[in-house]
């Protein structure tokens, strides 16, 4: 996003995560709701018991489409929101409350669609593979160590990591 972008730090999974993921659900529901049309779901490392993460709840919920959920960013803004235009083409992006202190990423991503799936399928395939979290959880390790001040590197340099895993959930590996 910006030079400002808080370093990337991978901390021991917290127990606490689930919890701030549903309390952040509920308001979000409540919010929401007059776009949302599948669920609103914990991804990314936090959700994935035991596996160290950086500490920042990552938040889908299914809308209709882009277009059909615009509306939603000042929603989502008055929450304290920041929207960004990152891969505007396949969802509307946002974090909480700055982009260089983040506690939490929303992603509004239309239900059915590869940007939807995609997420699911790689948390649950973690979440029954605990040797492939730890394996992922190694590399985010090495990868935070050598692209700390660069999160868009670190995020691409996971990207084959997690492409691999990803297709072997959808395959039903």
């Amino acid at each position: 996003m910006t030079a400002s972008d808080a370093p990337v730090e991978i901390v021991p999974y917290d127990p606490s995560w689930p919890r701030q993921f549903a309390d952040e659900s509920g308001v979000l529901r409540r919010a929401l709701a007059p776009w949302l049309v599948g669920d609103v779901e914990h991804i990314g490392s936090t959700a994935v018991p035991g596996l160290a993460a950086k500490p920042v709840i990552d938040i889908m919920a299914g809308v209709l489409t882009l277009d059909d959920s615009r509306q939603a960013i000042a929603a989502a803004a008055e929450l304290g929101y920041c929207y960004w235009p990152y891969q505007a083409d396949v969802e509307h992006w946002f974090c909480k409350p700055s982009p260089s202190v983040r506690t939490h990423h929303l992603h509004l991503i239309p239900v059915g669609t590869q940007a939807w799936l995609r997420p699911l399928a790689f948390r649950n395939y973690l979440r029954r593979h605990g040797e492939v979290a730890a394996e992922y959880e190694a590399l985010k390790r090495r990868l935070a160590l050598e692209h700390r001040l660069d999160r868009e590197a670190y995020t691409e340099a996971k990207r084959p990591f997690i492409d691999r895993i990803t297709e072997m959930a959808l395959e039903g590996a």
